[in-house]
């Protein structure tokens, strides 16, 4: 993978902010399911979002600005130059001539067989080896292949039911999720080895939730809220009515004499919660008049409301 910050098109001092601003700009624009007949999309994708899971990581962020790190995570060579003593002239002995050690002895040439093999060993006996404190660093293991993420788009009502949903994957295979128990907007889920392919196995699928509004219900906690206008006869003289809910309507009874601003409630009809139960539907009432208000301006005509519903407020 290349420079991580070249791949996003961001400085060196970006902030996390500016970071996590260009990544959503190219995987929008990127995703396979975008350019699904652009093989060479789906690839930039995998290493944008490789780039971007080192440099919003603070860590692996900071050991790859030290060099401590490569873009692709593994740990640079220990010397800094592909094994040998940096900075010496072409001779052989990582990058010394035998010459460059003279005067070690009044002019005499220095053997450096024995200095090299008390620090290396000598052949394959690795007993000088263990005795010096050189011993060669383990082969980073095999690396996983990028992870690929995916924002799911999931409907108010499914969410709250937790009905399955379909997605399709980057490699054009699709699968019914079924969302977790309480599952909200951002709620993220790991698809194992649903991710590019990799040395060391497949990465994960990474799934973000974002769950959708709704034209009349809405989300309080883990209750389902719904603003229900009824007729003012309905109010007065107390009705069966149908009602919506996430799970399809039902009938609802109104006591008669029920106030604009009374709340029903409708025990297990919300979003599921992380144990498994379920919230509310929270049903409140709003008194609605007719347009044409002259039948009821007649029929109301010489009567006057005694109570005064403004006398807890001291006017």
């Amino acid at each position: 993978m290349g420079d991580p910050y070249t791949l996003l098109g961001v400085s060196r001092s970006a902030s996390e902010a500016d970071i996590k601003s260009a990544y959503r700009k190219l995987a929008k624009e990127l995703h396979p399911d975008r350019n699904k007949d652009n093989p060479q999309a789906a690839e930039k994708f995998s290493k944008v979002t490789q780039a971007y899971d080192l440099l919003s990581d603070k860590d692996k962020r900071a050991q790859f600005d030290r060099g401590e790190i490569d873009a692709d995570g593994n740990p640079s060579m220990p010397f800094g130059m592909g094994g040998g003593f940096g900075g010496g002239r072409p001779g052989g002995n990582g990058g010394y001539s035998q010459r460059d050690f003279q005067g070690f002895g009044g002019g005499e040439e220095m053997d450096l067989s024995d200095l090299f093999e008390g620090l290396f060993g000598r052949g394959n006996n690795g007993s000088r080896r263990q005795q010096s404190g050189f011993r060669s660093p383990p082969p980073p293991p095999p690396k996983k292949g990028a992870d690929i993420r995916y924002k799911l788009a999931v409907p108010f009502v499914d969410a709250a039911a937790r009905t399955k949903q379909r997605i399709t994957l980057a490699d054009g295979k699709t699968i019914d999720l079924g969302l977790p128990a309480g599952v909200e907007d951002g709620t993220t889920m790991r698809l194992k080895g649903k991710g590019q392919a990799g040395p060391g196995g497949n990465g994960d699928g990474i799934v973000v939730i974002d769950v959708q509004a709704h034209p009349f219900f809405y989300r309080d906690g883990d209750d389902v809220r719904l603003d229900l206008p009824i007729r003012l006869d309905e109010a007065v003289n107390g009705a069966k009515i149908k009602v919506p809910t996430v799970d399809g309507p039902v009938m609802l009874t109104i006591a008669a004499g029920s106030s604009s601003g009374k709340v029903l409630r409708m025990k297990g009809k919300g979003f599921s919660k992380k144990d498994g139960t379920r919230g509310d539907q929270l049903v409140t009432l709003e008194i609605h008049l007719p347009e044409d208000l002259s039948d009821l301006a007649f029929r109301l005509e010489g009567w006057t409301d005694k109570d005064n519903p403004r006398e807890s407020m001291g006017v």
